[in-house]
């Protein structure tokens, strides 16, 4: 199974700090939150990672190379000017991602999942995602979680973590160009076809200079 690491976002919530440094490019301890996901995808054993690279992305790919030094196959999606947003970036990636079911996490999180469990067989569903325990920042959560399943109304509402594993087949005749991700979720919940899973463990989402400064302390963080 291949994996993307969602990285070519601007970081508008993390300016100053983006402003001269890509996002995934920050250091929480000694390591970039990018190379934070590319050791914990190294140990649970995956070899071939696809990076979509926007905002600053030559950093990017100038600090992490071809991947060898991570002991993984790292290529680059290169974006156009101007943002395509989540769902218009993994589409952008396809050609690279294959036909296969892949592993999609977003680079500005901080979490203990163990990426392994993304490699087990995969629901028939067109996607699933995991998801935790709302964050204070984000009380309301995304979706709730039901047997499996991810509707947009019920009692048990999680917050979607960044982490999923995806079919091509959901994105299947959607135009290349900017697209967010939440009406693609969207359409696969009204056709019953998006499956999630409840992560219980460690998660941060790194979204402003305040969480990213709480992070230096996290036990997440990998040494």
């Amino acid at each position: 199974m291949k994996a993307m690491i969602l990285a070519a976002g601007r970081g508008e919530r993390l300016r100053p700090l983006t402003d001269q440094t890509p996002k995934p490019l920050l250091k929480v301890g000694e390591r970039s939150l990018i190379e934070h996901h590319l050791v914990g995808l190294a140990d649970a054993g995956f070899s071939d990672v696809v990076i979509n690279l926007g905002w600053l992305g030559e950093q990017i790919r100038l600090a992490l190379g071809d991947g060898q030094h991570y002991g993984l196959h790292i290529r680059y999606s290169q974006e156009p000017p101007g943002a395509l947003e989540t769902a218009g970036g993994i589409i952008h990636a396809l050609p690279l991602l294959g036909q296969q079911p892949f592993a999609a996490i977003a680079a500005d999180i901080l979490c203990d999942f163990d990426y392994a469990e993304l490699r087990a067989p995969p629901s028939p569903a067109l996607a699933t995602l995991v998801m935790v325990d709302n964050p204070p920042h984000h009380p309301q959560g995304d979706f709730a979680l039901d047997d499996g399943l991810l509707s947009l109304e019920g009692q048990n509402r999680l917050t979607f973590s960044g982490i999923a594993v995806y079919r091509p087949a959901l994105f299947a005749g959607l135009e290349a160009g900017p697209r967010a991700l939440r009406p693609v979720f969207e359409a696969a919940i009204a056709a019953g076809q998006l499956s999630g899973v409840h992560y219980r463990g460690r998660w941060s989402d790194i979204g402003t200079p305040e969480r990213l400064a709480d992070a230096q302390h996290s036990p997440m963080v990998r040494r």
